[in-house]
C-alpha cells in the first residue's frame, strides 16, 4: 500500500546563521497522525528547525514542503492560508498580556476569519473548555494564571482556528511533575479526538516515552538518528548514549520499557 504524502516534508535543509552552520543537511518527514519528538543537545538547533518549519526563518538551502506546498515557492498569499492550518504553542505561551484569556484565545478568529463576535466567543470557549479550562477562566488575565493554565490558554489560541498541524516547544518546561502529566494527556486526548499531528521540541523525558511515535535527534547540524524511544535508546552513536544514559535517561528508560503510553 502506497504511503501517503507527509504532512511535513524536508529535504536537506542547511542554515547559515550568525556566522556559524546551524543546520548541515537535515533530512526528515512527519507522516498524518503521528506526535514527532524533537530533541539534541544545546544549541543543536532544536526551535530553529521549528521557526524554519512555520516559515518564520529562511533556509540557506534545501527544501522544507508543509502539506505539499514548498515554502520557498509560495506567494505570501498561499504562506498566510497554509498559517491557518497549523496552530504553535511558543515556550514562554506568549499570550497578550493587556488581553483576558478569551480575548486572547479569540485573537486568531478575529484577525483571519469574518465570523460575528458572538460565533468568535462561542468557538474560543468551546477551545478553552476543551483544553481543560475552567470557564471562570475566560476573564482572567495572563499574570493571574499559573504556569499550567498559561500552557492550557496559550494551546486553547493555538486551536482556535481548528489545525491540521501543532508545532510545540517545550511544552511542558517550568511544570510540575503533576501537571506535565497531564499536560502529556491532553496532547494524546486532542491527537485522538481532532486527528491531528504534531511537532514538538522537549527535553522531557518522560514526555518522549509516553507520547511520542518517533524522535528524531539532532546533532552537528544534522538528524542523527529518527526511532522510536525503544529503538533510539539503544542507539550506539557516541551523542545519542550521552544524552540518554546519564543516570536520569536509565531511571527513565526502566521505568517506561514494557509499558510505553499513558
Amino acid at each position: 500500500m502506497q504511503m501517503a504524502d507527509p504532512v511535513i516534508k524536508i529535504e536537506n535543509v542547511k542554515l547559515f546563521l550568525a556566522g556559524q552552520w546551524i543546520h548541515c543537511g537535515i533530512n526528515l518527514e512527519v507522516q498524518r497522525g503521528e506526535i514527532i519528538g524533537i530533541v539534541g543537545g544545546s544549541g543543536s538547533g532544536k526551535s530553529t528547525l521549528l521557526r524554519e518549519i512555520l516559515a518564520l526563518l529562511t533556509p540557506t538551502s534545501g527544501n522544507i514542503e508543509v502539506f505539499g506546498k514548498d515554502l520557498n515557492k509560495i506567494s505570501s498569499t498561499e504562506l498566510l492560508k497554509l498559517q491557518c492550518r497549523w496552530g504553535v504553542l511558543f515556550q514562554q505561551s506568549a499570550l497578550f498580556t493587556s488581553l483576558n484569556v478569551i480575548e486572547n484565545i479569540s485573537f486568531p478568529l478575529q484577525e483571519h476569519t469574518k465570523l460575528d463576535k458572538t460565533t468568535i466567543k462561542e468557538l474560543a470557549l468551546i477551545k478553552l473548555l476543551a483544553v481543560g479550562l475552567p470557564m471562570d477562566a475566560a476573564t482572567k488575565y495572563p499574570a493571574e494564571l499559573s504556569g499550567g493554565m498559561l500552557k492550557r490558554a496559550a494551546l486553547a489560541r493555538a486551536l482556535v482556528m481548528d489545525p491540521e498541524l501543532l508545532l510545540l516547544d517545550e511544552p511542558t518546561a517550568g511544570l510540575d511533575p503533576q501537571g506535565a502529566e497531564e499536560f502529556d494527556a491532553l496532547v494524546l486526548n486532542l491527537r485522538k479526538v481532532l486527528g491531528l499531528t504534531i511537532v514538538m521540541v522537549t527535553h522531557d523525558l518522560d514526555t518522549l516515552w509516553q507520547i511520542t511515535d518517533k524522535v528524531a535527534f539532532l546533532s552537528e547540524g544534522r538528524v542523527l538518528e529518527f526511532a522510536p524511544m525503544t529503538k533510539l535508546t539503544l542507539s550506539k552513536q557516541a551523542a545519542i548514549a550521552t544524552y540518554f544514559q546519564g543516570p536520569r535517561g536509565r531511571m527513565t528508560q526502566h521505568l517506561y520499557e514494557g509499558n510505553h503510553g499513558i
